[in-house]
């Protein structure tokens, strides 16, 4: 018991740091509860949210205000290489929409894939009843494979540069993944740390913290049906980004606190999700920027 406290201190200690700001080809993946598999699984998700961009004092409307929307279809998968190691992969296709009084804007393509490779450290306790725990540890890249547009950057009206559907740049992550369980009642938290370098232009996002904390509980229905509703927390940090010359862009960074809600099932080799997520406490872009709800399904098969 004494090594199950010291790991859940560990892990929570970390996701007090943080997370990814936005949802835009600037922004990052969002993990969850990942479907139980023994060798691989494969599925498709879909997930939107917005920003409020220009806000006046303490958060008002004004002509200048401008709402952008992300909606990102994405292929993910997972493999298992072996008992330690497992490989996880996002393909991602973005839609994004810029609304304010003068222009209304939408673009789409291809996102930035990103790959990340883990390691079981740890795994413990009794598969059927009673304490069980695995620990993961991994590290990732996302490549430039959504386009970058140098001129977004340069325009008063989005001087966030968050209206993008790739990052123009290679960025590397650092992730953790744990699970502590009693006989069907759970705590999932899962870390990570992006590093983001700058891209051809010399435009550098800032590296991002991003952690989520889940309660769940599983319920069986009997033969292969399983609901697992869960409920947590979601905090995110990053610095301030970086144009030519090392020069901060002031209206970028900050953090954001939310709740979680969400559901699975799963039926034999299927699963299927859906979770929504509302900010409870912000602080963006020195307050010019404001993150809205976030909302994400699922569906995945075990092979």
């Amino acid at each position: 018991m004494k090594k199950i406290f010291l790991i859940i201190l560990l892990a929570v200690s970390m996701s007090s740091f943080a997370c990814d700001i936005c949802g835009s080809g600037a922004g990052g993946s969002y993990l969850g509860l990942m479907p139980s598999f023994s060798k691989k699984f494969f599925g498709l998700r879909y997930q939107h949210n917005s920003l409020l961009h220009h806000l006046g004092p303490g958060g008002s409307i004004n002509y200048l205000t401008t709402t952008e929307s992300y909606h990102i279809a994405e292929l993910w998968g997972a493999m298992n290489i072996g008992s330690r190691f497992r490989v996880t992969g996002f393909i991602p296709y973005n839609f994004i929409e810029r609304k304010n009084q003068q222009e209304h804007i939408n673009d789409q393509g291809l996102g930035d894939i990103t790959v990340l490779g883990y390691y079981q450290l740890l795994t413990e306790g009794n598969n059927e009843h009673g304490w069980k725990q695995s620990l993961w540890i991994g590290a990732g890249a996302k490549l430039p494979t959504g386009k970058y547009n140098p001129d977004e950057k340069n325009i008063q009206q989005a001087s966030q540069n968050t209206f993008q559907l790739g990052t123009g740049s290679i960025d590397f992550s650092l992730n953790v993944m744990y699970d502590l369980q009693y006989n069907n009642t759970g705590i999932n938290i899962n870390a990570g740390y992006k590093l983001n370098t700058a891209n051809q232009y010399e435009y550098k996002y800032g590296n991002k913290f991003t952690a989520n904390t889940l309660f769940y509980q599983r319920i069986s229905l009997g033969g292969k049906v399983m609901l697992t509703p869960n409920a947590g927390m979601l905090f995110e940090t990053a610095v301030k980004d970086k144009k030519t010359k090392d020069i901060r862009v002031w209206e970028t960074g900050g953090y954001s606190c939310m709740g979680t809600i969400g559901l699975e099932i799963s039926a034999g080799r299927f699963n299927l999700g859906a979770n929504f997520q509302k900010p409870l406490d912000q602080g963006l872009g020195e307050g010019k920027l404001k993150g809205q709800e976030r909302a994400m399904i699922h569906f995945g098969i075990s092979i």
